[in-house]
């Protein structure tokens, strides 16, 4: 009885625990056939929480926060890398210039022989960059150009740890060959992000959601702010350049009395830069350790440019764009920059380009040496390029009032004061070691900083406004612009031994030759004389597989282009025709060229528009018989 009692028992108790489990699973039987298509129809419907044109407008926000992110960045690393490269450039030269420096640190090496050549490396290299600027450019894209650029002047500074001739001169031509493709890549960087922002803020217009060419004028505004925040920011390297020289090496400089001993004449009356300065410009010589840990500071700067560009800085295009950039041949490419001289905007706007370059390089050599420490000693340097660098940040917000005023202000501002302040300097003669100078060569490193300012950013604002819709040209156009900055830089390397007086007059002339060339350019737009740019072949792609997800397809065939297509391409090349009345009897030829070229697409374009009208009438036909059966 006792072991059938016990039975029963586990029998109840194996009831008892099964009851809920099968009551479960029913009820989760019953559920799951009943609710299936409501549950699938909440998961897969539309949410009642989701406002789709709320999250697009958010989208494109944070879009437009990683357009500012990206200027920021760029105008950043490269304030950061200039300010690496002219501070290390700067404190090599005064030190090496020391005769007592050279003679117990590095006795026969001829240190002196080593910066000619190595100055001689980072002025004359620049000259060949019209030749490859923009097959890089194309080739690694515009923020990988950056990138390299940048790491080519980590390059520099690295070398300045074993100075000897093998290491200085040929990291200095290193440097030489990537300045124009760094500042071309920076002009194109600039204004690609304008454009881009502009596209983020009209995401709705529809030029902007199929990729079409921006509508005239449309990203000017934007095009001054960036670029005025550029300089504004990068301006900013002429300070930091001299914390090395204020906060270490001016404590070893001897006074104004030893260093300028034997000079008698400073500004308009001298020839070359200081004549009679003495060469024993240091009392002590620094620590090869305190050296070293400048020097490797500088190196942890450099590198933090690097990851700037390398991490901060976002894609100037789209991967398909970068892809259509380059398909077009390089060959093509080596060309264009040439080509683009027929336009006449950029021929009436060299003179300015060349006077950028030279009042720059005046600036920092003319001007700070030979009238400023000339008169006040090596040790007033740093607070001459202080002012003229805190001057050029400064004014360069004056850029923004392009947003109301005309284009021309920012140009014809800044010539105005240098064509006062030339005029000044050819008579100006302050006196070695001479009383109560300070002032007035301050003001004048201010005005002519003002000047500076207004010219660097009014260039490549003007340069951005004409060539804002042209987003396959920018590379092109800002090559040119710095190639001849790179020719002024040159220039001025050549004339270092010329009287001064002969060296502002240079100057002036090449001032007035740029505003008489820019204002015949101005002239000329208004009265809507047409320029002429040479045709962007259309990319060729070799990959026959690969079709991009887009609207536009940029790997399609000529038999796969649609109507849209072909109008298109007859009304680009109808804008594309040369004017005859303007360039003459070879530009007649070639205007007979493109107008063969015009008949043939306009046949092509003809049989394309014949063969989809008969195409449609087919596939209406073909609905219509479907829908009668």
């Amino acid at each position: 009885m006792a072991a059938m009692d016990i039975q029963k028992e586990f029998r109840e108790a194996d009831d008892a625990l099964a009851l809920p489990y099968d009551t479960d699973n029913e009820m989760l039987d019953v559920g799951e056939n009943d609710n299936t298509e409501g549950r699938m129809e909440e998961i897969l419907g539309p949410q009642a929480e989701f406002n789709e044109e709320e999250e697009e407008k958010k989208y494109y926000r944070r879009k437009r926060l990683g357009v500012i992110k990206n200027v920021v960045a760029a105008s950043t690393g490269t304030m950061i890398m200039y300010s690496v490269y002219m501070g290390l450039l700067q404190m090599q030269l005064i030190l090496h210039y020391d005769m007592t420096y050279r003679e117990v640190k590095y006795s026969n090496l001829g240190l002196e022989n080593i910066d000619r050549k190595m100055l001689r490396g980072i002025n004359l290299t620049p000259i060949f960059g019209l030749l490859y600027t923009s097959i890089l450019i194309r080739f690694l894209g515009t923020k990988w150009m950056m990138f390299l650029a940048s790491g080519v002047y980590a390059f520099f500074v690295s070398t300045n740890y074993w100075e000897r001739y093998y290491t200085l001169v040929p990291s200095a031509a290193a440097i030489g060959v990537a300045i124009v493709p760094l500042w071309g890549s920076l002009g194109n960087y600039i204004t690609r992000m304008a454009q881009q922002y502009y596209e983020y803020v009209n995401f709705q217009e529809e030029d902007a959601q199929e990729q079409k060419k921006i509508p005239k004028g449309a990203c000017h505004r934007y095009i001054i702010i960036f670029q005025s925040v550029f300089n504004i920011i990068f301006n900013l390297s002429f300070i930091f350049a001299q914390l090395p020289m204020c906060l270490i090496l001016n404590d070893y400089i001897n006074d104004p009395f030893h260093v300028l001993f034997k000079v008698q004449n400073c500004g308009a009356n001298i020839s070359g830069v200081i004549p009679g300065l003495n060469t024993t410009v240091l009392k002590s010589l620094p620590q090869s350790m305190k050296l070293i840990i400048v020097e490797s500071i500088f190196m942890g700067f450099a590198f933090l440019s690097m990851i700037i560009f390398l991490v901060l800085c976002g894609a100037a295009y789209r991967p398909t764009e970068e892809i259509d950039l380059r398909s077009i041949g390089y060959g093509n490419i080596f060309q264009l920059p040439f080509k683009h001289f027929r336009d006449y905007r950029l021929r009436l706007l060299c003179p300015f380009f060349i006077y950028s370059g030279l009042e720059v390089l005046f600036a920092i050599t003319g001007l700070t040496l030979s009238y400023g420490v000339c008169a006040l000693g090596l040790n007033k340097l740093w607070l001459l390029m202080m002012v003229y660098g805190l001057s050029t940040s400064g004014f360069s917000f004056l850029a923004l009032l392009l947003l109301r005023l005309p284009r021309w202000v920012c140009l014809y501002g800044g010539a105005a004061v240098h064509l006062v302040l030339l005029v000044v300097l050819m008579v100006f003669s302050p006196t070695p070691q001479k009383e109560n100078q300070e002032a007035t060569l301050l003001v004048i490193s201010m005005l002519w900083g003002l000047g500076s300012a207004l010219n660097k950013t009014g260039v490549s604002i003007v340069l951005g406004i004409l060539y804002a819709e042209e987003k396959e040209r920018l590379d092109f156009v800002y090559t040119i612009y710095h190639w001849f900055q790179a020719i002024a830089i040159f220039v001025v390397y050549l004339w270092s031994d010329m009287p001064m007086r002969a060296k502002l007059g240079i100057l002036l002339a090449t001032l007035l030759l740029a505003c008489y060339c820019y204002w015949v350019m101005e002239r000329r737009l208004a009265k809507k004389v047409r320029h002429r740019l040479p045709r962007i072949p259309r990319p060729k792609h070799k990959v026959k597989g690969y079709r991009y997800l887009e609207d536009v397809n940029s790997d399609e065939s000529d038999s796969e282009k649609s109507e849209e297509d072909d109008e298109n391409d007859v009304k680009e090349i109808e804008e594309e025709e040369p004017l005859v009345n303007d360039f003459g009897v070879e530009n007649m030829e070639a205007g007979r060229q493109d107008a063969g070229d015009l008949g043939a697409d306009s046949l092509r374009a003809r049989r394309k528009r014949t063969e989809n009208h008969h195409q449609r009438e087919e596939e209406d036909s073909h609905v219509n018989e479907c829908q009668k059966e």
